[in-house]
This record gives C-alpha cells, structure tokens and sequence, in this order.
C-alpha cells in the first residue's frame, strides 16, 4: 500500500500534498517530494481547497451554540425521514474536485464533496480510477466514506473507505484533523465509515487508484438455483476466476428463485463491438437476452445508473416512446430521486391512488449484507414474503483481514453477499405500513448479516448501540463532538434527527 506521506509525486497531474499553514492538524510530517519538500501551493486546486478549509472553519465556528448544522449539498441518496427542524447549512462547494493525481504510487487526492460522475471523468483521463467506484453518479466520496458504498469490484477490494490513505475531517468541535490509519487520529480513521456525518464531515481523502483498460468483457452466466449461485460467488471470491479467466468484477441479478445471473468481468484491451446502454436499451433486460457483452469502461461503471437499476419503470421511461421524449440527458439516478423526493413531500401519486381505491404502498429500499453460506436461506424466504425483484447481488469481502471498521464490524474471514432491492409494495388492509422493512431487519439480523443505515431503520436503541459498536462511537463522539453539535448516529439514522 502506498504510504500517505513521502511519495515520490510523479505521473499524473497536479501532485501536492500537505497543508501546514492551512490550519490542519496532521498526524505525520510534511510530504516529501522527488526534490525534497513539496510546494504546498503550487497547484490552483490545492490553493483553492487551503481557502476552502479556512473559509468553512470560520463559518462553523460562527454558528451558535446548540444549532444543529448540516451539509448544503446539490444532492442525496438517502432514503429516510430526515428531521425537518432548522439547521445551519454549511457551504461545502469549495471541496469538490480532483487535487492531484500521482499514477506512479497509485493514488489520487480528491475533494470529498466530488461526485463520483466527476471522479471517473477525471481520472480515466489519466487512465486510472478508484478501486471501487459505487454504482451511482452522484453519490460523493465523502458519502461513500462515511456512509459505505459497494460495487463489483467489492469482491477483491471491499468497500471504498477500505482503499483510503489518509482523510481531511471537519470534526464536531470545529477542528480540521487529517487522520490516517497509524496517526494521533487513527481511532477516527476506523471509525469514520458508517458514522453517517455525525462524528464530523470527510473534506479530502487519499484513495487508491488502479490502472484501467478501455473495455470491460462481460459475462452473463445463468444458474437455475440461489444455492448454485452462492456455491459459483464462493469459488469466485477464493479463486478471482471463471473456468480458467481472470475476474475482476463481479455482481449478478435475481429475477426468480430458478433465474439467476451472475455478471462476470475482465478487462479488455479491445472489442468487437460496444453496447450502448445511455438511451435506447436497458442494461438490466440485456442480462437475460445476452450471454456476452461489451462496454467501454465508462460506461460499464454507469451501467445501472441511467435506469437506476430497474427502478426507472416506476416512472414509465422503459417504454420506448417515453423514453425517447425524455432523452439521454434525464435518464439519470438523481432525476429519479429529485422525483421520489418530491412524492414524499407532497404524496400526489399516494392521494391519487387513495381517490382510485387502490392500496397504500410500502417502501421497501434496503442494502443488505448476509454471509455468503446464508444467501439461499434470505433470499427464499424474502421471495415469498416481500414480493420484490429483481434483486442485485453484490459479494464482499473485507480487503484487509487485519482490520476492524469499529462502526460496521463484519467476519474478515467471511464472504458476505450485499442484497439489494427497492421498490414498493401493497399493505395489507389494516396492517402495519412498515411490515416488509421491520421484518427485512429483523431476518438480517437472525442469520448474522448487517443492514445498511441509508434507508428506513426501526431497532431499539439499546440493540442498535450492540450492533454497531456503541461503546467505541460514544468515545469518538466525547473526543471530536463533545457538545453534539452534530446529531448522534441512531437519533439520525433511526429517528430521523
């Protein structure tokens, strides 16, 4: 792993590092060059991010005591009730870009607030990219750092905190602190993934980076069983093959208990032919139509973002018509979630189907993780009880055996399998509007899995702090936000604070 401090900066562009003057509390000494010491602000974006760094310390420090704050952000992919009481909002636009890129030592320094569209467009014109790159354009680093993010390349790099070098926080008390995984802030380093903003805010992050070709060639290979495809994900993952060919992604797709897929990828260095999947096909239906594929590696990242997986058909745009009206430009996730978001507001489809006589639906838009040996068991039993597919299949394991992530302990020598799905589904007459998430959580837990905090949640609090390491995060909360300027994690993510 390439080490946070002293890399010879060459390849790429713009490299700098280091911030002595800007405020920042580091945890080693400054940056070495292939010169000696780096010049800290010979770059605009560094110049731009020291400012940025000056100018949000002294805002936060000017809001009053006892005022909750939260990011000013463009966008979200959260799916849970947020409190709608007053809080300061913090510019944080000053921190979204690519710093430096240094393709020799294999990372690249990146603005937390940078979606991962803008990411991508960056470094794979240095022919790099993150070592996971979560399936949606615009969830940010930040997010995905402290909120867990996941993609097909999971298998073999874990989750994207898991390739960080070093961070930029914004603590709770107002502190700037770079931490690492052997400095003064380490205990913030292992705790910041899935602490959801409330320990502090992640403003720059030193992730790695891994060379890329220009194709990916896919495979769509088909088992008649979940039980053939848990037994196909566990070779894969010890193995990083398929009969005989290297992988380096891997995710699949369930459309029934005896029609599953799992998508296999390689790099390529050419193809016969590319698919186009930004207009007029859609991704997910050419798993079942195709046997094999070509995609540039762009628009293999992006794969399941223009019909956001299969959830564009709730709002028509897989007919061809209503497709082509609406264009290439608004076939995008975050057009979808500006118009979940505004349903949730203002309930107009809700009161409409009211007046029609139809049924209240249910949301039911959970990622899951369950271990690998425990797949089967789920999913039969979430096909017959939450009427729901597709479903995606994403397998995990944790990159460093060594490691514990306090806020989401999983078995490092286990093989998980990340279960997504989202949807909604009718209630029962007279029954409970939240059954299908109660009992989601409920299953995940009996079979030793972990539930992602994005989405609706229901534990008691004492059986949240079990699960997610309450002791650990109420010594981070002391240390970094003694005051709770920031919401804590289960009045944010359960109660919705």
């Amino acid at each position: 792993m390439p080490s946070p401090a002293g890399s010879k900066l060459t390849g790429g562009h713009d490299a700098t590092d280091g911030y002595p003057g800007n405020g920042v509390a580091q945890d080693g000494p400054p940056p070495v060059g292939a010169d000696g010491p780096v010049d800290l602000g010979a770059t605009a974006a560094r110049r731009r991010y020291d400012r940025g760094v000056e100018d949000l310390t002294r805002a936060y420090r000017a809001v009053p005591p006892g005022e909750r704050v939260r990011l000013a952000k463009k966008s979200s992919n959260l799916f849970r009730a947020r409190s709608k009481a007053n809080v300061h909002r913090l510019d944080v636009s000053a921190f979204d870009g690519v710093i430096a890129v240094d393709k020799e030592n294999g990372w690249a320094d990146v603005g937390a607030m940078t979606t991962y569209e803008d990411i991508v467009d960056s470094l794979l014109a240095d022919g790099v990219m993150p070592l996971v790159v979560p399936e949606l354009k615009t969830i940010t680093l930040g997010g995905a750092l402290t909120g867990l993010g996941i993609e097909s390349t999971s298998f073999r790099n874990g989750m994207p905190h898991e390739s960080v070098l070093e961070m930029d926080v914004l603590t709770g008390d107002g502190r700037v602190v770079t931490v690492t995984p052997d400095g003064e802030h380490r205990d913030l380093f292992y705790g910041f993934p899935n602490s959801y903003g409330t320990l502090g805010y992640a403003l720059r992050a030193r992730i790695e980076v891994e060379a890329v070709e220009p194709f990916v060639r896919l495979r769509h290979v088909r088992f008649g069983s979940i039980a053939a495809v848990a037994d196909a994900i566990r070779s894969i993952c010890d193995t990083r093959a398929y009969e005989g060919r290297r992988v380096e992604f891997l995710d699949g797709t369930v459309f029934s208990r005896s029609e599953s897929y799992l998508t296999v990828g390689t790099w390529a260095a050419d193809a016969p032919d590319v698919s186009d999947y930004t207009r007029s096909n859609i991704y997910y239906q050419s798993i079942q139509n195709r046997s094999r594929d070509w995609l540039t590696v762009k628009d293999y990242l992006w794969r399941w973002d223009t019909d956001w997986f299969w959830c564009s058909r709730a709002f028509y745009v897989q007919r061809p018509l209503v497709r082509r009206l609406v264009g290439r430009r608004f076939l995008r996730s975050d057009v979808y979630w500006k118009i979940m978001a505004f349903e949730d507001r203002y309930k107009v489809k809700a009161r409409i189907d009211a007046r029609r006589g139809l049924p209240q639906r249910e949301n039911v838009i959970q990622d899951v993780e369950v271990p690998v040996g425990r797949l089967e068991e789920f999913l039969d039993a979430f096909i017959r009880e939450v009427p729901i597919t597709p479903v995606w299949l994403c397998p995990l394991r944790q990159r460093d055996p060594s490691v514990k992530w306090e806020l989401y302990p999983l078995d490092a020598a286990e093989t998980y399998v990340n279960v997504g799905f989202w949807s909604s589904v009718p209630v029962h007459p007279g029954g409970d509007p939240e059954h299908h998430n109660r009992w989601v959580e409920a299953e995940v837990e009996r079979l030793g899995g972990r539930k992602s905090l994005y989405s609706t949640s229901f534990y008691e609090e004492r059986r949240f702090w079990e699960l997610y390491n309450g002791p650990v995060y109420h010594a981070l909360k002391r240390r970094y936000d003694p005051d709770s300027r920031l919401a804590d994690l289960y009045s944010k993510c359960v109660k919705g604070g």
